[in-house]
C-alpha cells in the first residue's frame, strides 16, 4: 500500500477506519483508528510497498494473536494482501512506566509487582517461541482499568529490526532493566531509550546496583536485579537468564492493586501512553487526574449554617469542660500518690526516666556512636539503613523497621534480621531498654559482643515478644563494644506484609 493511499478517513476491510496519524518510521505508520463494527478505537500498523520486513511484521502478529495472556496487547487483524498490508492491534490507554517514575522512584514493592506481571506474560510468550527484544519504560503501561499491559510483543522487534541469539536473556535483561528503573528512577541502558529517565550511573565500567544508586531498596530486590542484568556485580549467585526464571524469583511479591485515590472528584481523562507498536496516544494532562483546585475548593464550600453552627459551638464547649475536669482529677490523683511516698513498681518504675533511673542505681546513660541495619546474611549487611538514627533519637514518634516481607519468617530469604548500636569501644553495659512497635506477633532477643560477626554476638537476652517496652537487664555487667536486637521472627505490618520495629533503644552502663 504505497503512501498516498492511506491517509485519514481511509476504511480498511470495510471496517477500521484511520483517524489520526501518531507515527512514521522506515515504512510503518502508525495510526489511532476506530473499529466500526464494534465502535471501539484501535491501534493500526500500515506499511509501504517496499517496507523490507512485512512478511515477519504479519507473522509475529499472527503469533501474538494467538496469545491469550490479558497482559500481552491482544492483536485482532494482521493481513498481507495484494499491497493492502496491516496489523490491528489493542488500544492502550494508561500510564507508562517512564512516566510513573518521572518523579523519583515507585514503592519498591508495587515496582516489583509491576514487572512480576510482565515477567509472567513474557514467560508465556516465550512459550510460544514469541520475544520482545525491545523492552523499554514506554511498553509497560499501567491501564486506565487498572491492569498491567506490555505493549510490541514481537512486533517492534521487527520494526526496529532488533535479533539477537538468546531472545531469552536478551527478554530477562529487558525486565531486569525495568525493575531497576523502577527501583531508582534511572535508566541502565542507552539514552535514547530510556523514556526520558535519567540514564543510571556507573562505577568502572559497569552500571551501580540498586542500593548504590538509591537508599532503602531491598536487598532481595537488588540481588535479583543483579542476577537478572548486573551478574558481574553479584559473583557466586546463578544469573536469572529467562523471564520464567525472573517471575520464580517475584512470585513473592503482592501482586499490583490500584494506587489509592483521593476523596472522589471529577476525574480528567487518564494519560495515554504510546510506543511504537501500540501508537497510544501522547497526550499529558495531569499526572494525578484531578479536577482543578479551584473546582476542589468549590466542592467543600457548601457547609451547614444557623442551627448547625449553634450545635457546634455548644458541642465544642462541652467538650472543652470535660477536658478541664479530666485535667483537675488527673493532677489531684498524681499529687496524693506523690504523697503517698513514691511510685508502684512495674510499669512506673520502667517508664521513668533514664536519668532518674541511673543516678539511683550508679549507672549511665550511653550513647551509641552509631547505629545501623544489620543484615550478615545478605551481600552488603544492610537493612532499612536509612531509618537507623530513628531508634536512638529520644522520640518514640519515629522508627527504625526492617524491610516488608510476605511471611514472619522473612519470606524463607534469611534467618533473622536486626539492629546494630556500635558504643566505639566496649562499655560495661548493666541494661538495655528496647521499645518495640506494637503490633504483636514477632521476637527478638539481645546479642552483645565486640565483633560484628553474628557467630561471636553472644545472646545475652532471650527470645521475648518484640511489642511494647522491654528491658533487659544484668546482675553483672556485660562488657560489650555492639549491642544488637535481633528479629528471629517479624510481625504482621499491612497489606499482608510482615515488618518489624524498633521505636527507641536506651543503654545504661556502670558509671
Amino acid at each position: 500500500m504505497s503512501p498516498s493511499a492511506v491517509e485519514p478517513g481511509t476504511k480498511l476491510a470495510e471496517r477500521f477506519r484511520l483517524e489520526d496519524r501518531v507515527h512514521e518510521s522506515g515504512g510503518a505508520t502508525l495510526w489511532k483508528a476506530i473499529d466500526e463494527v464494534l465502535a471501539r478505537p484501535v491501534a493500526v500498523h500500515t506499511f509501504d510497498d517496499d517496507f523490507p520486513r512485512l512478511i515477519e511484521v504479519v507473522t509475529a502478529a499472527r503469533v501474538a494473536s494467538r496469545l491469550t495472556d490479558p497482559r500481552l496487547t491482544q492483536v485482532f487483524d494482521a493481513t498481507e494482501d495484494d499491497g493492502h498490508s496491516y496489523v490491528v492491534s489493542e488500544w492502550v490507554s494508561g500510564e507508562d512506566f517512564s512516566d510513573m517514575i518521572a518523579g523519583g522512584p515507585l514503592d519498591p514493592e508495587r515496582a516489583a509487582s509491576l514487572v512480576a506481571e510482565a515477567a509472567e506474560a513474557m514467560a508465556h510468550a516465550h512459550e510460544a517461541n514469541l520475544a520482545h527484544l525491545c523492552l523499554t519504560p514506554e511498553h509497560l503501561v499501567w491501564t486506565a482499568g487498572g491492569t498491567v499491559k506490555l505493549l510490541g510483543l514481537g512486533i517492534d522487534a521487527v520494526l526496529a529490526d532488533v535479533t539477537s541469539d538468546d531472545p531469552a536473556r536478551t527478554d530477562t535483561e529487558g525486565l531486569g532493566r525495568l525493575l531497576y528503573a523502577g527501583l531508582t528512577g534511572h535508566w541502565p541502558g542507552d539514552e535514547q531509550d530510556s523514556g526520558g529517565l535519567p540514564v543510571a550511573p556507573m562505577d568502572d565500567g559497569h552500571f551501580c546496583t540498586p542500593r548504590q544508586v538509591t537508599a532503602g531498596v531491598p536487598g532481595y530486590l537488588d540481588t535479583i536485579v543483579c542476577r537478572a542484568m548486573l551478574p558481574e556485580s553479584k559473583r557466586g549467585l546463578d544469573p536469572l537468564t529467562t523471564p520464567a526464571e525472573l517471575a520464580e524469583a517475584l512470585a513473592s511479591v503482592s501482586r499490583p492493586a490500584p494506587l489509592p485515590m483521593p476523596t472522589p472528584m471529577p476525574m480528567t481523562p487518564l494519560p495515554v501512553a504510546s510506543s511504537r507498536s501500540e501508537g497510544l496516544d501522547t497526550a499529558a494532562p495531569s499526572r494525578d487526574g484531578m479536577s482543578s483546585p479551584t473546582q476542589h475548593q468549590h466542592q467543600h464550600q457548601q457547609r451547614p449554617t444557623g442551627g448547625g453552627l449553634l450545635s457546634k459551638i455548644a458541642m465544642t464547649v462541652v467538650v472543652l469542660l470535660a477536658m478541664t475536669a479530666v485535667g483537675l482529677g488527673a493532677w489531684t490523683l498524681g499529687r496524693s500518690f506523690g504523697n503517698a511516698g513514691g511510685s508502684s513498681a512495674g510499669e512506673s518504675t520502667a517508664s521513668a526516666s533514664p536519668t532518674t533511673s541511673a543516678a539511683a542505681t550508679g549507672t549511665r546513660e550511653v550513647k551509641p556512636k552509631s547505629v545501623s541495619g544489620f543484615d550478615p546474611l545478605s551481600t552488603d549487611g544492610q537493612e532499612g539503613a536509612i531509618h537507623a538514627p530513628n531508634a536512638i533519637d529520644g522520640k518514640s514518634s519515629t522508627d527504625w523497621h526492617t524491610e516488608s516481607y510476605t511471611t514472619a519468617a522473612f519470606g524463607g530469604l534469611k534467618d533473622g534480621v536486626g539492629l546494630l548500636l556500635d558504643m566505639g569501644e566496649p562499655v560495661p553495659i548493666r541494661q538495655v531498654s528496647i521499645e518495640f512497635g506494637g503490633t504483636p506477633g514477632g521476637t527478638a532477643e539481645l546479642r552483645l559482643g565486640d565483633a560484628k560477626d553474628l557467630g561471636e554476638l553472644a545472646v545475652t537476652g532471650k527470645p521475648t515478644d518484640a511489642v511494647g517496652k522491654k528491658e533487659f537487664s544484668f546482675g553483672t555487667a556485660q562488657k560489650s563494644r555492639y549491642v544488637v536486637v535481633w528479629f528471629t521472627k517479624v510481625p504482621p505490618f499491612e497489606g499482608g506484609k510482615f515488618r518489624g520495629s524498633v521505636l527507641e533503644v536506651k543503654i545504661l552502663a556502670d558509671k
